[in-house]
């Protein structure tokens, strides 16, 4: 296969992944009408996390790269468990109980602005003028979206929550750029520690404050689905996709989820997008993607 052929089907795979998890949002929507959102986010994560077990398991080199992981590297993926699954996606199904599925995502599109923040502190990368100029963009877009803001207590809440999700998400690109760059635990097993973590942890407190729930046998099947499709196979073939894809091709095709969530959620929730609801969108998906620009220089 030609270099160019491979390219394509990258792009393709890439998309793929996107609308995979475009429409995890719909899926979840759905469930929360039964799990409450904790135990919803753990259950997924910890079946995705059994979907990884036999992949792991079964390969000596990874039972090996296991068996001689440090304290330190132990520790980081602990937190990264803690901070990406625990706090990061235990805000975001809140905040899909609380919000409609497109400010839930538009919320989520803050991360690359605030990893440009928090990168000149920690990683001593300071943003380029594009990269400011798409920050001032995206909080443009924002302004847009929700102009006049009129919202209701649990709304006020649900954005509250998501905020901390946010700055949590933020905080474990992070620790996982530091994480990955590395290079000396494969990706597959920071994967797999860090996600077996924080899902047990979501578990854990979902049933600690709620009681098992009974789950339906259609939601059963869209859980079974998050989790071995929309999370095992898709994270590790967006993954695979960025071999062949430069940082900019990735930032762009995953800034379309925000445009893919608003079309599904239309048809399929009834969560109608008004022109200005729209129009500040994709100004705030320009922002965010200008934002990643900087990459391209590092990949």
């Amino acid at each position: 296969m030609s270099k160019k052929s491979s390219h394509i089907i990258s792009i393709f795979q890439a998309l793929l992944v996107t609308f995979l998890w475009s429409t995890s949002f719909i899926l979840i929507k759905w469930g929360l009408s039964e799990i409450p959102p904790i135990t919803y986010a753990g259950l997924r994560y910890f079946l995705a996390f059994l979907c990884f077990l036999p992949f792991v398991l079964t390969k000596k080199k990874y039972i090996n790269e296991i068996k001689n992981l440090s304290k330190i590297q132990w520790k980081k993926l602990i937190l990264l468990g803690f901070v990406f699954y625990t706090f990061t996606q235990g805000a975001q199904f809140l905040g899909l109980s609380l919000l409609p599925s497109v400010t839930v995502s538009l919320m989520l599109n803050f991360t690359p602005i605030i990893v440009a923040v928090m990168g000149i502190f920690l990683l001593n990368e300071k943003p380029t003028p594009l990269q400011w100029t798409g920050s001032i963009l995206f909080i443009i877009g924002i302004l847009v979206y929700f102009f006049p803001v009129s919202l209701l207590s649990n709304e006020i809440i649900g954005l509250f929550i998501m905020l901390i999700g946010v700055l949590a998400n933020s905080g474990s690109a992070i620790l996982g750029r530091d994480i990955n760059r590395r290079k000396d635990i494969s990706p597959l097993v920071v994967t797999f520690i860090s996600m077996g973590i924080g899902a047990v942890i979501l578990l854990a407190i979902g049933l600690a404050t709620n009681d098992f729930p009974v789950i339906s046998s259609t939601n059963l099947l869209y859980l079974i689905w998050l989790a071995a499709i929309n999370t095992a196979f898709a994270f590790t073939l967006w993954n695979l996709t960025m071999r062949n894809l430069s940082a900019m091709e990735s930032s762009i095709i995953n800034g379309t989820m925000l445009i893919q969530i608003a079309i599904l959620a239309w048809i399929f929730l009834g969560e109608a997008i008004t022109v200005q609801e729209g129009a500040g969108m994709l100004i705030a998906v320009l922002g965010a993607v200008l934002v990643q620009l900087k990459k391209v220089k590092l990949s």
